[in-house]
């Protein structure tokens, strides 16, 4: 792990000095958002699949209520006749997060990377980098605790809340306006156990990542808010 952690480490280094004379200081910042970005595009084929998955379950939607119509009294035969209809179609209801899990390797090489002090042996140079006055290592507590919220630090953190605020609000809103144009039957939650219930929290999904900012170092923050947008604008375009 920490010969892997080293050599992720030199590749941010290398992204970091090749973007140095446009970003200055800030230069690690913006190799972290061009590495989010690279991430990005590599499940950017799964994110189609994902989203010809939910246009093909929209399409099933007919078939599963003459299911419940002839089920709707043995909800274990129902659950069992509409996974065995996603498999004769070809359809996986868990399609759409197979890009959220293959992203959080990439979250979690950059949490543990910015918060270890030490890299195979060797002080962390990536620790003294910063986004405008707050540290890559930092967190938002340490920010409150060097010049409070508005202090230099505690305005980068700021702006960010901001930008996953609005980046936020324009997912639920698109999310209730696709709930409310592809209406589920009452009572459906039957493609996989569980999933029903999912589905109505889903809409409330990306405001959870403002906990996160909070509380993992900024640079894993700057990974989080880059997905974010990054899927927000992507699902804009994909299930137009």
């Amino acid at each position: 792990m920490s010969t892997f952690l080293s050599a992720f480490a030199g590749l941010v280094e290398r992204l970091a000095d090749l973007l140095q004379p446009l970003f200055h200081a800030s230069s690690a910042a913006a190799a972290i958002v061009l590495f989010t970005a690279l991430v990005r595009l590599l499940v950017h084929p799964l994110s189609r699949a994902a989203a010809r998955g939910q246009r093909a379950r929209a399409q099933l939607q007919p078939k599963i209520a003459e299911l419940r119509k002839k089920h709707g009294k043995n909800p274990e035969k129902l659950n069992q006749a509409v996974l065995e209809l996603h498999a004769e179609e070809r359809v996986s209801p868990l399609s759409g997060c197979l890009p959220s899990l293959l992203q959080m390797p990439a979250f979690f090489l950059l949490y543990h990377l910015f918060s270890s002090t030490t890299i195979g042996g060797e002080s962390n140079g990536l620790l003294a980098h910063t986004l405008l006055a707050a540290p890559l290592g930092g967190r938002w507590t340490d920010a409150l605790g060097d010049g409070g919220p508005f202090g230099a630090a505690g305005l980068v953190y700021l702006g960010l809340f901001t930008l996953v605020a609005v980046v936020a609000t324009f997912t639920y809103r698109r999310t209730k306006r696709m709930s409310a144009a592809n209406p589920v039957p009452a009572g459906d939650g039957t493609q996989v156990p569980g999933l029903g219930a999912v589905t109505k929290v889903m809409p409330f999904f990306s405001y959870f990542t403002l906990v996160t900012v909070a509380v993992v170092p900024l640079a894993a923050a700057l990974y989080v808010v880059t997905s974010a947008t990054w899927s927000a604008v992507e699902r804009a375009v994909l299930y137009r």
